[in-house]
C-alpha cells in the first residue's frame, strides 16, 4: 500500500517501550513524525535514534511527537533503549503491519526501510521521503524545518 499526501494519515496502534500501547489517532492536535527505522543496535539506526534523544526537546518545542518504529520486539527495544541511553520512547511493528499499511516494508529481509511521514496537527499526512539506501537518515534540522511548514 501506498500513502498519499494530503490523505488522513493511517490509523494504528503498536506497543512502546514506556509500557503503553500508542495509537496515532490519539496524538490529533500535535504533530507527528513516523520514523520508520530498520533495526536496533545497528550502527546508521543507533546514531539516528541517539540524534532524535539529544533534540526530543526541540521536537517538543515544536509540538511534534516523534515516534522511531522498528520491527523489533519491545524486549530488544527497551535494551537497546537503556544501552544506549535514549528518551525518545520506541515503538514496535513486531508483526510488520504498519510498515505493510505505510510501504515501508522490505519483504526479503522482512524489515523496514528507513522512512520518514509527517502529519498535521489533523492527522493529514503532509510529507514523506523513504530513504533509497538504508545506510542514509535525514538530519533533525531537516525534519524540524519541515515540521515548522505544516500546521
Amino acid at each position: 500500500m501506498q500513502v498519499s499526501i494530503g490523505s488522513h494519515a493511517p490509523d494504528f496502534t503498536l506497543a512502546s517501550t514506556s509500557g503503553s500501547d500508542v495509537t496515532l489517532s490519539n496524538l490529533r492536535g500535535k504533530r507527528v513524525l513516523l520514523a520508520f527505522f530498520p533495526l536496533a543496535f545497528t550502527g546508521v539506526c543507533t546514531d539516528e535514534m541517539c540524534a532524535f534523544s539529544q533534540d526530543d526537546a526541540r521536537f517538543r518545542d515544536a509540538d511534534s511527537v516523534v515516534l522511531p518504529i522498528s520491527v523489533d520486539s519491545i524486549p530488544t527495544l527497551k535494551e537497546f533503549k537503556r544501552k544506549e541511553g535514549l528518551t525518545v520512547d520506541l515503538l514496535s511493528d513486531f508483526k510488520r503491519e504498519v510498515s505493510r499499511l505505510y510501504g515501508t516494508l522490505l519483504e526479503e529481509p522482512f524489515l523496514s526501510r528507513r522512512a520518514y511521514f509527517l502529519i498535521d496537527r489533523a492527522g493529514v499526512l503532509r510529507w514523506s521521503h523513504i530513504e533509497t539506501d538504508l545506510g542514509h537518515h535525514r538530519p533533525n534540522d531537516e525534519l524540524l524545518t519541515r515540521l515548522a511548514t505544516i500546521e
